[in-house]
């Protein structure tokens, strides 16, 4: 259905940027998911994981295993990623001003 792809490409753009917002400091995978869930945005582990690996390999995050306690990878910004993420912050800014805008008394 045209409706559900639409929403789904909205979604995605919309999980990524909340994804880096988020990823400041080292954060790793269900900590990182807990935190979106809480703000109202969940996310499933089998997209989770592969945005992780997908914005690691285009030098966006950075990683690390830590292994004091249970082994776990965890994730942040890399300096290329800081730099992309207050881009795309700043663009979502003004894209959700202007939409805002064009929506006022849709209902």
């Amino acid at each position: 259905m045209v409706g559900d792809q639409l929403e789904l490409e909205l979604r995605r753009g919309v999980v990524a940027l909340a994804v880096l917002s988020q990823l400041g400091e080292f954060r790793y995978g269900y900590e990182l998911r807990r935190v979106l869930t809480d703000n109202g945005l969940p996310i499933e582990e089998g997209t989770l994981y592969p945005l992780l690996r997908r914005l690691e390999g285009q030098g966006v995050l950075s990683s690390e295993w830590r292994t004091d306690g249970q082994p776990r990878r965890y994730y942040r910004l890399s300096p290329a990623g800081k730099e992309l993420y207050a881009r795309l912050r700043d663009s979502w800014s003004g894209l959700n001003e202007a939409v805002r805008r064009l929506t006022e008394g849709d209902d």
